[in-house]
């Protein structure tokens, strides 16, 4: 898990409370929502948010730029 304390993607330096962002999933919790977000760099952050606000708790890398991504169905074609 990369540090979540900066507020700041450490990938690409993207303020976390900025857009451009993609919502890939959203789950209501018993105090909120668990939100996975797709930085415009490619990594996925995992997102509470609550009463207390919102905090990013987990983040991934960025794909490999290159990656092989095929259309579903069709990977290894």
């Amino acid at each position: 898990m990369t540090s979540t304390t900066a507020g700041t993607c450490p990938h690409c330096g993207w303020p976390d409370r900025a857009e451009p962002f993609q919502v890939v999933s959203r789950h209501a919790t018993a105090t909120g929502h668990t939100v996975w977000i797709r930085c415009g760099c490619g990594s996925v952050q995992v997102r509470v948010v609550d009463e207390r606000g919102m905090r990013v708790v987990s983040r991934s890398r960025p794909a490999a730029p290159d990656a092989v991504r095929g259309v579903c169905g069709q990977a290894g074609r």
